[in-house]
């Protein structure tokens, strides 16, 4: 038997495969070894009872399931071994992992939907629940479900599990998600019961900033299939019907994703989900229809309650309010050891990402109340957690707590989809480091259930230009595939009603004055994101599934440039939003106009389409071409002969470097003239969402690492590292949106939490760092750090579909380059040094390697340079 073992299989890209939509879910697998070099030469799985027997291939990620395809409800366990090159024996048999389909079929559920009366009062939260009598032993039981609104179950009064916010927020009109949860635990022989906390979420709740509510429906409801298998074959079906009761009497009385939730303890119902309950007061419910077509299994993890925080600080505002510090801006809700008090004492919970001059700065929430309100009911402490809300917040203003409030009586319980961690970052300046790990905690706090521009404010849209620049950071942290892989199928879907244009945000809520038009940035997400995913994981499913909504993005976008490519329609764009010049009433005013960057887009999304269709295997020559037309319309009409674009901007510059639109003779000149603008612009960031992203690469590409690097240390604003230096523990949506003397920017949008302009953790891990895939899924890895004047040392990792890669690189005495790289087992590597010598193979394993550089120098400043910072 070789010595290598081989980690549990996964499915797809389920962390947990109970449920899963897939028939034939193709199947991954890591191999871990001190072996230097090993790699796999075959492989043997087992299905159920099915084997493949010896399979003599290197593949081990995403490999087809060749068994019997998967029937509803049908589970079978699967393992795997592999064989290296110089293996005579197997590796042992990984463990078992147990895969199980959901409901495929529309004729699988008889389960209606079931809806509460409901007061007239807005934000009205119901209790849900019905008897039954099991007469048999339980074998298996599998509880299906899901909900117009957002749900917790119960059976026997406890939690089925630890998922909170379900079902999530899809194109409910095209696809509603439902999941698969195993109860056999919580069910007996005799009496049981079933309890649903229905609240209404984001489908009958506020959305969008236009204070209107119940977009899908006024109405919430819960639909639930229970499937109770016993040990003589036979099997009990318990759904949502006519026989189920409802109250909105609990104690929780209102609840919504903006503005809070309130409980009243002192009406509090025990045993409400469990057997014996009296619920002769509730009213019956009422069934309506569902149609259960739109009914899908998740293609990714749920939000979950991820870690808890302590509370930092306990102080009182100038104005006498006490003020709770979690230490950190996050996502979730507070969890309050309630003290004992009269029945009917208050205490309110009013939350904020920051503090203005001591006090609660509210005024960036907007319509968003984001107050919890507990009502305590005299029978002693208790803990409580909000069930149905999420606030984004670091402070919290307490009022009406009995006595003293102390730092134990509160702990921050942080939400987001329980995305896998799969990427660091660090390195020596604790400034840069900390706004890597600004961008994470952004991330973490916008990936709650679909991908927000900010977790707030009365918005938390799923904008599709802010995840079209920030994909390539997102799919280094975390594992997204799976929860993106949803998104871009209601991409699609809402993009099919729309003509082919993408709209500017995902699910799509008409709130907006104008109609739906090809906006560039935006729309190009059906494109890019895909592309990376493709790049980052090598699943050529998921572009296969995407074609259809990519080749659409194209037309549209071409429709709207011209059959000359000049966008002769004029009209709005959101084009580099938020650039450094446009002033806080216009972010749309940019340096570079929209025209100029539609076209770069245009470029690059149909050469993108174009390799797409390459790797599928399909035509693809209309879009190659329609993209050297962009390209070349871009040179025509923006660049001179000799390369200097017709817009002195930072974006200007960058699009046309990074989207390959110049001549090679170009170049060179362009690479220096934008290395001029950053310098003339004084070091500072002088661009927008679509440009910032890419001007570090720029300047890298075109031999401006200096460069590069005065960028990302500037300390001045705007940089990143002025929110750093002002305590910001994530990324702002504006460059200033706290002023350097504490007041809040005037601007009527101002978040405290926005991952776009954390797109340049990017760089930090490709080139910093120096870790990129080389080839798609990381089969081949790219070890290429570059080191530049203000940091000695960096280091990165990232879980790979094969294992963990790493690097880490030191500077001493200011020429001695060390480099150590870890390469996963099952691939191989190319390590480029910057002394500018010839690339380097390495296979997997551990590898050091050293050399000298020129001691990396900052940028030489003109004598006459201005320097904006010293003379502030």
């Amino acid at each position: 038997m070789s010595d290598v073992t081989v980690a549990p299989v996964t499915a797809e890209h389920h962390r947990e495969p109970l449920g899963i939509g897939e028939t034939t879910p193709r199947l991954s697998w890591v191999t871990s070894t001190d072996l230097p070099g090993w790699r796999q030469v075959a492989y043997e799985l087992e299905i159920g009872t099915w084997s493949s027997g010896r399979v003599d291939s290197a593949d081990s990620v995403l490999v087809p399931w060749d068994a019997p395809p998967l029937a509803s409800r049908e589970g079978r366990t699967v393992r795997v071994r592999v064989w290296g090159a110089d293996d005579a024996e197997p590796s042992a048999w990984s463990e078992e992992v147990a895969v199980e389909a959901g409901l495929l079929s529309p004729a699988d559920w008889s389960a209606r939907l079931v809806r509460p009366v409901l007061p007239a009062r807005e934000e009205a939260v119901a209790l849900l629940r019905r008897e039954f009598v099991l007469d048999r032993p339980v074998a298996r039981a599998r509880l299906y479900a899901t909900a117009q609104g957002v749900y917790e179950a119960e059976l026997n009064g406890a939690a089925v599990s630890d998922v909170v916010l379900a079902p999530g927020w899809t194109s409910y009109r095209h696809r509603l998600r439902y999941r698969t949860h195993d109860v056999t635990g919580l069910l007996t022989e005799g009496p049981n019961a079933i309890g649903v906390h229905l609240a209404e979420g984001w489908f009958a709740g506020y959305l969008g900033f236009t204070g209107k509510r119940g977009w899908y429906g006024d109405r919430t409801g819960a639909l639930l299939q229970l499937e109770v298998d016993h040990p003589d074959g036979s099997r009990t079906v318990v759904t949502t019907d006519g026989a189920w009761r409802s109250t909105t009497d609990g104690p929780t009385v209102r609840s919504g994703l903006y503005s809070g939730e309130t409980v009243d303890f002192r009406r509090d119902l025990p045993g409400w989900s469990a057997p014996g309950f009296d619920d002769a007061a509730w009213t019956p419910v009422e069934v309506a229809d569902l149609d259960a077509a739109t009914l899908v299994a998740p293609t990714g993890p749920p939000v979950r309650r991820t870690q808890v925080l302590p509370v930092r600080a306990v102080t009182t505002s100038p104005s006498g309010r006490v003020l709770v510090d979690l230490g950190q801006n996050l996502v979730g809700r507070l969890r309050l050891s309630l003290p004992d008090g009269p029945a009917g004492t208050e205490i309110t919970v009013r939350h904020a990402e920051v503090l203005e001059h001591g006090e609660l700065g509210t005024r960036p929430l907007k319509a968003a109340r984001a107050t919890d309100v507990a009502v305590l009911d005299g029978r002693g402490p208790r803990t409580w957690e909000p069930r149905s809300t999420f606030h984004g917040f670091r402070y919290a203003e307490v009022t009406g707590w009995p006595g003293e409030l102390r730092p134990e009586d509160l702990q921050a319980v942080v939400l987001h989809t329980d995305m896998r961690r799969t990427g660091t970052f660090t390195c020596s300046d604790p400034d840069v480091s900390r706004l890597h790990e600004n961008v994470v905690w952004g991330m973490r706090g916008n990936f709650l259930d679909i991908p927000t521009d900010c977790p707030q404010r009365d918005e938390r849209l799923g904008w599709t230009g802010d995840l079209q620049v920030f994909a390539p950071t997102a799919s280094f942290l975390h594992d997204t595939t799976g929860m993106l892989r949803s998104w871009l199928t209601d991409l699609a879907a809402e993009q099919r009603e729309l003509d082919g244009v993408v709209p500017m945000y995902v699910p799509f809520l008409p709130l907006l004055p104008f109609p739906q038009q090809p906006e560039t940035g935006w729309g190009d997400a059906a494109v890019v994101v895909p592309w990376v995913l493709y790049q980052r994981t090598g699943d050529t499913g998921l572009l296969a599934a995407q074609w259809d909504s990519m080749t659409a993005w194209i037309d549209a976008f071409a429709a709207r440039a011209g059959e000359h490519l000049d966008f002769p329609g004029g009209g709005f764009s959101f084009g580099d939003w938020l650039d450094t010049a446009a002033p806080p009433d216009n972010p749309a005013a940019a340096r570079t106009p929209w025209q100029c960057v539609a076209t770069a887009y245009l470029a690059r999304s149909a050469r993108t389409v174009a390799q797409v269709a390459e790797v599928l295997g399909r035509d693809g020559a209309r879009f190659a071409e329609l993209g050297e037309r962009a390209a070349a319309r871009f040179r025509a009409e923006y660049v001179s002969p000799n390369g200097r674009v017709a817009f002195p901007s930072q974006t200007a510059y960058a699009l046309a470097l990074e989207f390959d639109l110049l001549e090679p003779g170009q170049r060179e000149h362009a690479g220096r003239l934008l290395a001029q603008q950053v310098l003339a612009d004084g070091f500072h960031i002088a661009s927008g969402f679509l440009g910032t992203p890419l001007v570090t690469d720029a300047l890298t590409n075109a031999g401006e690492l200096a460069t590069a690097y005065e960028l990302l240390l500037q300390r001045g604003n705007p940089s990143w590292l002025y929110a750093v230096t002002m305590g910001a523990t994530t990324i702002w949506e504006r460059w200033d949106s706290m002023l350097p003397d504490g007041t809040i920017n005037p601007g009527e949008m101002t978040s405290f939490n926005h991952y776009a302009f954390g797109a340049v953790a990017d760089w930090l891990h490709r080139t910093v760092a120096g870790l990129a895939p080389a080839a798609p899924g990381y089969r081949r890895i790219r070890f290429a750090p570059r080191p530049g004047p203000g940091l000695t040392s960096a280091a990165a990792t990232h879980e790979t579909p094969y294992g963990t890669a790493s690097v880490s690189w030191a500077l001493t005495g200011g020429t001695a380059f060390a480099l150590d790289v870890v390469v996963p087992p099952n691939t191989t590597a190319e390590v480029v040094l910057p002394d500018g010598s010839a690339p380097r193979e390495a296979g997997p394993g551990r590898h050091a390697f050293t050399c000298t550089i020129e001691e990396p120098r900052p940028v030489e400043r003109p004598a006459l340079f201005f320097d904006p910072d010293a003379h502030a």
